[in-house]
């Protein structure tokens, strides 16, 4: 998606925000946004890393494991 925008879309991007924010406004705006995308990338990596425990924790089962549930099912 924001591959196609190129040079002229992201200049026309600035000067719009910097026609609605204007020039005292545009480094607060920015600041927030890196703020946010930093909290989120913090965020989703411990998602990632969370996940990674839970499967480090769950034991694999063994063929004489498994022929046990499956006799213990019956």
């Amino acid at each position: 998606m924001l591959q196609n925008i190129g040079i002229p879309g992201l200049i026309l991007i600035l000067v719009i925000a910097l026609i609605i924010f204007g020039p005292s406004k545009l480094p607060e705006v920015g600041r927030a946004f890196g703020r946010t995308l930093t909290e989120f990338k913090s965020a989703a990596k411990g998602l990632v890393s969370d996940e990674e425990k839970e499967e480090a924790k769950k034991p694999e089962l063994t063929a004489v494991e498994k022929k046990q549930e499956k006799s213990a099912v019956s």
